[in-house]
């Protein structure tokens, strides 16, 4: 009985050659484990190694799995200084694998999953850190206009814009009332910043394994799964990254709370938000406590959606049921965030 993740590899192989100048077929496609939002294949073809991501199957979210914005953004950060794969084409006619698909150069480096870095000495991940850093810091420099990304998002009131939108996407997966949830909406509702006017692309979930890394040193190769792309506010990538590094080190996505991350060679978030203001000419971050709390809830909502379509069996991959388990505790850490304060 055929996967409803299953490849037409006939058709895809036909549609290849015609797009994408030098590709030649046969082809193999194999799916990558892991990974909650849209499948990813590596594609092994006569004429070399690609990357093929495509929407999953199945009745979605509106707005979801939006692979048309992550292969625009990132053929226009090609010309940037945030390093991102080659984009080859974008297929928005279903009928080839049965929902829309891009195509991108396949980079050989290393993901590294465990924000602890086991395998790495102290110095290394130091650097990794750093070069993550540096990559965000890129990222938030960007001029929008100059890369053609101007129209990208709705500029201004970012944070009440995507608030009403994570709380809609949350309602139409909700599967049980969660009081910590409904807290945290309440509060982020009540203490919403002043719209600053910081506008910058948002790459909405900046973290180490969305990153590959060369196999030899801390370099950044390439920054990956822009799905949630936006224009917005620099801020929540930044406090996104941070809230994770609060995440206990036992959870399914393991963070680094209760770590003794001097011990590791891994700044604090102090430090780390610190080198990010130094890299952007800031001199402090105000409403903290807010950016963090917003994190916790974004992703809570996010986790909640991947549980969801666990249970409709849309998920595409078996850990979707754990990630999903998250959503709550994830939503009690925010809440306790703004219980008692940084």
């Amino acid at each position: 009985m055929a996967d409803a993740f299953d490849l037409d590899v006939v058709s895809l192989t036909a549609y290849l050659e015609a797009n994408i100048a030098g590709f030649k077929g046969p082809l193999s496609a194999e799916k990558f484990a892991g990974g909650q939002s849209n499948p990813t294949y590596l594609i092994d073809a006569a004429s070399g190694k690609y990357v093929l991501r495509r929407k999953p199957p199945g009745e979605l979210l509106k707005s979801a799995h939006a692979v048309d914005r992550e292969f625009r953004v990132m053929q226009a950060l090609a010309s940037s200084d945030v390093p991102v794969p080659a984009m080859r084409v974008l297929c928005d006619d279903d009928s080839v694998i049965g929902s829309m698909f891009y195509v991108m150069d396949f980079l050989d480096g290393r993901i590294m999953w465990d924000a602890a870095l086991p395998e790495q000495s102290p110095s290394e991940r130091a650097a990794i850190y750093d070069a993550m850093n540096k990559v965000l810091a890129d990222l938030h420099n960007v001029d929008v206009e100059k890369v053609g990304l101007s129209d990208y998002g709705k500029p201004g009131n970012y944070f009440e814009r995507q608030l009403s939108r994570w709380t809609k996407q949350y309602r139409a997966s909700e599967t049980a009332v969660m009081p910590a949830m409904e807290k945290l909406i309440e509060w982020l509702n009540t203490n919403l910043p002043t719209d600053d006017g910081l506008v910058c692309i948002n790459h909405g979930d900046f973290r180490l394994d969305n990153m590959m890394f060369a196999h030899d040193r801390s370099e950044v190769l390439a920054l990956l799964d822009w799905e949630l792309s936006t224009l917005g506010h620099p801020y929540a990538d930044l406090a996104y990254q941070c809230m994770q590094l609060r995440i206990p080190s036992d959870a399914v996505i393991p963070g680094l709370g209760g770590v003794d991350r001097e011990l590791l060679g891994i700044p604090s978030e102090q430090t780390y938000v610190k080198q990010y203001c130094e890299r952007r000419g800031i001199a402090k971050i105000d409403h903290w406590v807010f950016y963090l709390a917003f994190s916790f809830f974004r992703l809570s909502a996010i986790l909640q959606g991947v549980y969801k379509r666990a249970l409709d069996g849309n998920a595409s991959s078996q850990k979707a049921m754990d990630y999903g388990a998250l959503a709550e505790p994830l939503a009690e850490l925010g809440v306790a965030l703004i219980e008692h304060g940084e």
